[in-house]
């Protein structure tokens, strides 16, 4: 063995039996080190799986300061094992934001994972990562979160479609922070501008009009039809208002369609939609889940029989231990029902007796059938 490369590996064997902070951190540098030289040769499926399992085990220990650095280190290293870097981009943000925005490992799943079960904050570091794709892209689209798609329309590496423009300038609406981005983006079309323009300030309105020469009697135009569409929509008596809301509500079961069809839809995103105070998305989420009907989730949310709930949540894994969680933040989110008080929530802890998902599903079936 050459002296340099043997005096190396009594080094790092001399750091592994060294349990001190500062010691780990000098261990990962060197395996970093070590990896970085010699990053033509280990791309190997045995190595890849030697290599994540020492990392796994030392970023375990790690503190989040020395996560923090290792992420940043390895932002950038393709040869860096997945299942470490796909750990990294789910921790805290200061940990995760540089993986998010710059690895190459970090696959489309692998985005819309982190757009699924981590904060906000996790999220618009994805929107704002270089030369996302379409696929992510629908993701974030179908998320509807504000913040997450300003990020998205200020991102213009990412490949958003006419379709998905159409779609931020629509939310635009709704959502001034999209405004200004949308009105500096390279791929805004001058059909689009002339909506943009309709409920932009004076300043974007000047440089719409700058920008796409758009006439005067055209905008006077789209202006009046804009008028007699908020008073009410032939043969409708729909307002935009109301438009507004079906547009939410049609965003809202698209995205928990995509998940389900990505196989992304698990019982955690459920929890972190009751977090998020997204009562409907909740509601369509159980139901795909379980194959229920949403309207029988609803029914049970609005009965006196909390265990109906409890007994659909039985049937799509969701843990007994957080289901008094659950109970309180429907009960906060939809005017105290499902009702029953302290007798309903011990009926409704007690379904989750010794029953198997399948049996949790037919009782539930059988029971909202006839609230």
């Amino acid at each position: 063995m050459p002296v340099a490369l043997a005096a190396q590996t009594a080094e790092l064997l001399d750091l592994a039996r060294n349990r001190a902070p500062d010691a780990r951190e000098r261990l990962l540098e060197s395996i970093i080190g070590l990896c970085n030289a010699a990053s033509d040769i280990i791309d190997t499926d045995s190595v890849q799986g030697l290599l994540g399992s020492i990392f796994m085990q030392l970023v375990a220990e790690a503190e989040r300061d020395i996560r923090a650095r290792l992420s940043e280190k390895l932002s950038t290293a393709s040869w860096a094992p997945p299942a470490l870097i796909n750990v990294l981009a789910l921790d805290d943000i200061a940990v995760a934001a540089p993986v998010i925005a710059n690895s190459p490992v970090l696959q489309d799943h692998d985005l819309i994972k982190v757009l699924v079960e981590a904060t906000l904050d996790h999220q618009i570091a994805v929107a704002r990562r270089g030369q996302i794709t379409s696929t992510v892209v629908e993701a974030i689209l179908a998320g509807d979160e504000p913040a997450v798609l300003t990020a998205l329309a200020a991102n213009d590496t990412a490949a958003v479609s006419d379709e998905g423009m159409a779609r931020l300038v629509e939310s635009s609406r709704r959502h001034a922070a999209l405004r200004s981005p949308l009105a500096r983006h390279p791929r805004l079309s001058s059909d689009l501008a002339l909506r943009l323009y309709l409920w932009v300030g004076q300043s974007l309105r000047g440089s719409l009009t700058d920008r796409f020469r758009l006439e005067p009697g055209v905008i006077d135009a789209a202006l009046a039809e804009a008028v007699r569409e908020s008073h009410a929509m032939p043969g409708a008596g729909q307002t935009l208002v109301a438009m507004s809301w079906k547009d939410e509500v049609e965003n809202e079961r698209r995205l928990v369609g995509k998940l389900h069809d990505a196989g992304q839809l698990r019982p955690g995103f459920l929890l972190r939609m009751l977090r998020e105070r997204k009562l409907n998305i909740f509601v369509l989420s159980l139901a795909t889940l379980g194959g229920f009907q949403a309207d029988h989730i609803r029914r049970a949310i609005d009965s006196d029989r909390p265990e109906l709930l409890a007994l659909a949540c039985v049937a799509v894994g969701i843990d007994k231990s957080a289901f008094p969680d659950i109970l309180e933040q429907v009960r906060a989110m939809n005017g105290g029902r499902p009702a029953g008080g302290a007798e309903g929530t011990r009926r409704a802890v007690g379904a989750f007796g010794p029953f198997d998902r399948d049996i949790a599903g037919m009782a539930f079936r059988q029971a909202v059938a006839i609230v």
